[in-house]
This record gives structure tokens, C-alpha cells and sequence, in this order.
């Protein structure tokens, strides 16, 4: 079987990714990307059967070119499979026009495209936020007089809180507007400001049936993060997977998934507990989640999450991971400012006092520059069998270490 993988670069994540599809048996990998393939490490290039490279890896044109090239080189393409957010439209085109497996550009656009999304949701009863696609400034003035501020506002094809704003006020929204018009060509998502706790839905599904599910409890929200660089977040991954006090999203996240036509895959879906107890539903990605979100449900049951991925995009099967042994947390270091690392304080009494519950670090670097993502400079994961447990270690850290930019 060939499959090929399409990436625009290769992050420390894609190349976990690779590996997964590179060591799965019976199968030869293509790989398209935009960055060179002499990044990777020589063994893992080695498993290549081929590799084509793009200029511009969200390219349809290119991406087709790049697909029909490694078929006529390496025999016709059974998968074509990518976790980048960004890059799933058009892959999907590809897979439509090559007639290959996978999910249709039609369904991958009620995950891309925010506006359509939420109509589906409200379709179907799914708790979420009331919404508007703006395609003027007017329709933008006339949501406002119907839900008030503050609202919050991003492309209709945003992820992971990129170019998301809070608007406040009638002046920010009047700035917004000048200088990010809204038009029938750069539609704008509007949509009620959602205030309480956030969450993520991670849930495996196999040919539309759920068939496995975790949590994670964000502190605080991604949103507040961009707005504020000098938080250092949290994100937990309770041991209490079906807590009864979780029973809503077990209802709704697999009614949502079902509305917008999840076939075969990992999602992650981001949710929100108001402050009047209700659930409402963000967005949905048809793809592994980020922020280490893997890791996490890795380290929580001793589990190869993306290896577990490969297997299902490729070959249809699934092995839930069984018990879930630890509750897991994890820790973003994030430094003030910008310019690059100066040092780092407070790592030696956090490893002297959690060493044995961490179970994965990424140490800011002297001269790293300041991160562009709301992931910062690093990170670190914990695990305890008790969330309580995992929850003050979070805290501790936080209190404890200082990224220190200049």
C-alpha cells in the first residue's frame, strides 16, 4: 500500500507523526512538504519511498502536482493524510480529484469553514455559541446590537486561536474593521463572547461510531493566553474520564462530530462550561490535537497515541488504550516580552521536588527567540494518580519558574 503524507514543515510533532506512518508494516511512504526533507534525521528519511517538495505546501495546484508525480513514480496513492489544520481543504481537493480514500473536501469544509460549522450545530440542537459570518461592516454592526459586547472575531478558517481578537467596545471593533475589512471574499466570524471554563473533546471515531474519548481542562483559556504573554498556562488531563459531572459533552461531542460527518479519525474539540452550568461547543478539528495534547493521553495510559493514529488512518483499526492509569498536566513556559531567552529561573527546585512525577520537558534554550505560538518556550509534564495532585504540581511550577526574555 502507498501511502503519503503531506506536511508544510516538519515540527518536533510532524516528525513523531512521520515516524508513526514511516514504522507502520506493509505499507511504502511518500512524503510531500514544503520544507527540505535534509531536516530529518538520515534513518527516518531512509523509510522513505519518496519525497516531493512544494514551494507552497496549502497550494491545490501544487499538492496535486506533487500527488500525481509520487503515483507515477511509486504506483497509485491509497492514503493521503496530513494533521496541519491549514492543510486539509486542499488535500481533501487532491484526494477528490484522484479519487482516493478519505474524507470528501464537502465534509472537510464543515471543520474549516467556523460559520458553517456552527450552522450545523444549531441544525442539529448542539450547544454553541450564536454566531454571525460577516461579509460587510454592517452585518458586523447589526450582530453586535443583537448580542452586545464584547464578542470575539477571527477568520472563518481560524485554528488555535490564530488572529482571534476580543472585541470590547465599539471603537476596537471600528479599528478591527479599518483594518481588517469585512468583505464576500475575507468574510469575517463573529461570534458571542463565551465566558466560563474551556475544555477540549478529544474522541476516536470509526466509520462515524465513537468508539473512544478523553478530556482536558485548560487554565485558563487559550484566547486570555494570546492576550496576555506573561501567563504561563496550564492544561490538565483528568484521571476521571467519565466523571458524571461530564456527562453533557459525552452527549453532545459524538452528536456534534456525527452532524458535521466524521468518518475515521482523531478529532479534537474545544468546549466551554458557562458559569450558569451549560455546555457550549467551540470549534472542531478533524485532526490529532496540539499543545502536547497527545503526550498527555500517551503518558495517562502508557499508550503510542500517534502510532495508534497511523494505524486507524491507514488501515481502519483501533485498540482503545485500556485503563487510564494517571491523571497528567502540563506546564507552558512563556517569558514577557520579546527578543530571545536570557535565562531561566526556578528549574532546579522543580525538578528537585517533582523529578519522579515529570515525564517530559522541553527546557527554554539560552538565545532561543520568543515563541510566535501561545506554546511559549518550553514546557513541562507531570503525572500523579490523583488530578488534585497533578493540579497543585501544575501550580507549583508556574509559581516556580520565570522565563526571562531580552
Amino acid at each position: 500500500m502507498f501511502v503519503v503524507y503531506a506536511t508544510p514543515f516538519f515540527t518536533q510533532n510532524t516528525m513523531g507523526l512521520v515516524e508513526a506512518f514511516a514504522h507502520l508494516p506493509g505499507i511504502r511512504l511518500g512524503v510531500i512538504s514544503q520544507e527540505p526533507q535534509e531536516v530529518l534525521p538520515a534513518e527516518l528519511r531512509a523509510r522513505f519511498a519518496g519525497h516531493w517538495r512544494v514551494h507552497d505546501a496549502l497550494n491545490l495546484d501544487q499538492l496535486t502536482w506533487a500527488a500525481k508525480e509520487l503515483a507515477r513514480r511509486h504506483g497509485p496513492i491509497q492514503r493521503l493524510i496530513a494533521a496541519n489544520e491549514q492543510i486539509q481543504l486542499p488535500l481533501a481537493r487532491v484526494r477528490d480529484q484522484l479519487d482516493i480514500p478519505g474524507m470528501s473536501a464537502e465534509t472537510v469544509l464543515n471543520f474549516r469553514d467556523k460559520g458553517r460549522m456552527k450552522d450545523l450545530f444549531l441544525e442539529h440542537g448542539i450547544p454553541c455559541a450564536r454566531h454571525c459570518r460577516a461579509v460587510s461592516d454592517n452585518d458586523a454592526w447589526k450582530f453586535v446590537q443583537e448580542v452586545g459586547f464584547p464578542i470575539c472575531v477571527k477568520p472563518v478558517d481560524g485554528a488555535a486561536a490564530q488572529s482571534t481578537y476580543r472585541v470590547e467596545s465599539s471603537r476596537s471593533l471600528r479599528e478591527l474593521l479599518q483594518s481588517r475589512p469585512a468583505s464576500e471574499y475575507a468574510p469575517l466570524q463573529l461570534e458571542e463572547f463565551l465566558v466560563g471554563q474551556e475544555h477540549s473533546f478529544e474522541s476516536v471515531t470509526l466509520g462515524g461510531v465513537p468508539v473512544w474519548h478523553s478530556w482536558t481542562r485548560y487554565h485558563p483559556t487559550p484566547l486570555d493566553v494570546m492576550r496576555n504573554p506573561w501567563i504561563q498556562w496550564r492544561i490538565t488531563l483528568p484521571r476521571e474520564v467519565d466523571d458524571s459531572n461530564y456527562a453533557e459533552i459525552r452527549e453532545f461531542g459524538p452528536k456534534a462530530l456525527k452532524a458535521l460527518g466524521m468518518g475515521t479519525g482523531l478529532s479534537h474539540m474545544e468546549w466551554f462550561r458557562r458559569s450558569d452550568g451549560r455546555i457550549a461547543i467551540g470549534e472542531v478539528g478533524a485532526r490529532p490535537p496540539g499543545a502536547q495534547i497527545t503526550t498527555m493521553m500517551d503518558r495517562a495510559h502508557d499508550f503510542h497515541s500517534e502510532g495508534a493514529w497511523a494505524h486507524l488512518m491507514v488501515f481502519g483499526e483501533f485498540e482503545p488504550p485500556k485503563e487510564r492509569k494517571y491523571a497528567v498536566g502540563n506546564a507552558f513556559l512563556r517569558g514577557l516580552g520579546g527578543g530571545r531567552v536570557k535565562g531561566v529561573v526556578g528549574l532546579d527546585k522543580v525538578f528537585a521536588e517533582l523529578g519522579e512525577h515529570i515525564t517530559d520537558h522541553r527546557i527554554p534554550e539560552l538565545g532561543q527567540p520568543a515563541a510566535i505560538t501561545y506554546e511559549g518556550e518550553g514546557f513541562i509534564i507531570v503525572r500523579h494518580p490523583e488530578t488534585k495532585v497533578v493540579d497543585e504540581m501544575l501550580q507549583f511550577i508556574i509559581n516556580t519558574v520565570r522565563v526571562e526574555l531580552v
